[in-house]
């Protein structure tokens, strides 16, 4: 069959869904608790089900007044249950796969449950709902026309006492039906391949000769193999490679510092860039506009939401409220009920809405990945966006970066630390210091009001990495490629004293 055939043919079954976003569109708020009774009564028969009496459970103040949010942490001992085989413990199906995630902070690992249900009507829905809200958007898309190079995770699946874990991606990869390879590169045996080095230039000499459409994966890692690839093939820019490449589909990190570096190398107007929010625990917000940097709440896919206030979070007014009770611009940390069995589950991550109909988020960081030693409320999303404004006006390029506190001491007044690792530096770093520092006072009010006249806090310092410096770090810590990402903001300075030693 031609491949312009088959590109109408995918778009056309792809955009059928458009109707059933329609309902959680209108519908937001009974879509999710009706959500929320139905996986209720799933795990009525459970373990937990039993302990928390599911089975009277009829509404969503019940829930939130039984069931406490919880971190891993509290729930790992029911998922080690289920690991070493026992089923029927926090849902109502066998689990039977685990994706082994380590986060960004924690050395010791996560093993987040996979359901059937979760794989079909979380993660791959996602996948296909991202093609659906982008085809829809751009009708002249001739993505089906080629293949869609797919940068995941580096582990193959290991098994143990009949549950199999690894990562998410080679979760995914093992699960999806066979013809789904043939629109993919490179092959599922090389995005298996578990040493990142080896992987990397494997990736190249099978995807340089394809016909490329689309690609998909961590800004990060995807720039690592954009300049392996040029380097291998002499050529200027990935269109003289792939030339009818027309979208990437990002996540796991900020664009905001790179988004520059990926024109550079993508030299066209009307090219497209599509952001996700996907994790372990489950697909959850899709961009549905071309050049937006909102992400649609998915709302239909077995998750239901709870928020915490972030200026309540970990105080004794900590409180989780619906969807229903949201406000805009706030920051909220994300609370999910999976159809994976994971209740009330703390994820890690936080959010703010720009959209309550529909409900519209953007990621701002994480709940462990902030600065508020003195006050100052530093979120990832304020320091992504400094660095990209002053990279812009200085014509500076960033690879990476991690910031920390330097705290008071007896007559000293405290500050923010960071390590940059520069893939082409400005000209003057101290202009540099000081348009990051008013970058970050113009984003955030609370850093302002104690960086005024040098009150609280002194003006920021910064070191300036080695060449591969965070690279190594990840090495070190068996962390190359895939989901992997440095950790930007810490209230404490382990990392950035581990960062300086090396």
């Amino acid at each position: 069959m031609p491949l312009p055939i088959i590109n109408s043919i995918a778009s056309w079954v792809l955009k059928q869904r458009i109707h059933q976003i329609e309902l959680f569109l209108k519908y937001p708020n009974e879509v999710q608790e009706e959500l929320l009774m139905t996986l209720i009564k799933s795990a009525e028969n459970t373990v937990i089900g039993r302990q928390y009496d599911f089975e009277s459970v009829k509404s969503y103040h019940v829930f939130q007044e039984r069931v406490p949010v919880s971190t891993y942490e509290e729930l790992e001992p029911l998922i080690e249950r289920t690991r070493k085989g026992e089923q029927n413990v926090f849902w109502n199906t066998p689990i039977k796969w685990f994706a082994k995630s380590s986060g960004t902070t924690n050395a010791k690992s996560k093993f987040i449950p996979v359901s059937t249900e979760a794989l079909e009507g979380c993660h791959y829905n996602g996948s296909k709902d991202l093609l659906c809200l982008y085809l829809n958007n751009n009708e002249n898309s001739q993505l089906f026309t080629g293949k869609s190079l797919r940068l995941g995770g580096s582990k193959q699946l290991y098994e143990d006492n009949n549950t199999f874990f690894g990562d998410l991606s080679a979760i995914l990869i093992d699960n999806m039906p066979f013809w789904a390879e043939f629109s993919s590169t490179p092959s599922n045996k090389t995005s298996l391949m578990s040493e990142w080095e080896t992987k990397l230039l494997a990736i190249v000499n099978e995807t340089k000769i394809e016909n490329v459409t689309s690609f998909a994966g961590v800004p990060s890692w995807m720039m690592v193999l954009i300049n392996k690839l040029l380097e291998e093939t002499g050529k200027d820019n990935l269109l003289d490679i792939w030339p009818n490449l027309e979208v990437y589909f990002h996540g796991g990190v900020s664009f905001d510092p790179y988004r520059e570096q990926y024109r550079k190398v993508l030299p066209k107007a009307d090219f497209k860039y599509y952001e996700i929010y996907n994790a372990s625990e489950g697909f959850f917000a899709i961009q549905d506009l071309n050049n937006s940097s909102d992400l649609l709440l998915m709302l239909d896919y077995g998750i239901f939401y709870e928020f915490i206030p972030m200026d309540v979070f970990g105080t004794a007014n900590e409180k989780a409220i619906r969807l229903a009770e949201v406000e805009l611009n706030k920051n909220y940390a994300v609370v999910i009920t999976t159809n994976s069995g994971l209740w009330r589950y703390l994820i890690g991550d936080t959010v703010r809405f720009t959209s309550l109909s529909p409900y519209r988020i953007r990621v701002t960081g994480r709940t462990k990945h902030h600065i508020n030693v003195f006050g100052e409320e530093l979120m990832v999303e304020n320091t992504d966006q400094a660095i990209a404004k002053t990279c812009k006006l200085t014509n500076a390029e960033v690879i990476d970066y991690t910031v920390a506190p330097i705290f008071m001491k007896e007559k000293e007044k405290g500050a923010h630390e960071w390590i940059i690792e520069f893939r082409k530096k400005p000209d003057n770093m101290e202009t540099f210091r000081n348009l990051l520092d008013e970058s970050i006072q113009s984003l955030n009010s609370d850093y302002e009001a104690k960086r005024y006249n040098n009150m609280t806090l002194n003006p920021l310092t910064i070191n300036v990495a080695r060449e591969n410096l965070f690279y190594d770090w990840l090495k070190d810590q068996d962390k190359l490629g895939g989901q992997h990402k440095i950790p930007r903001l810490s209230n404490k300075r382990d990392y950035l004293e581990q960062l300086l030693s090396m």
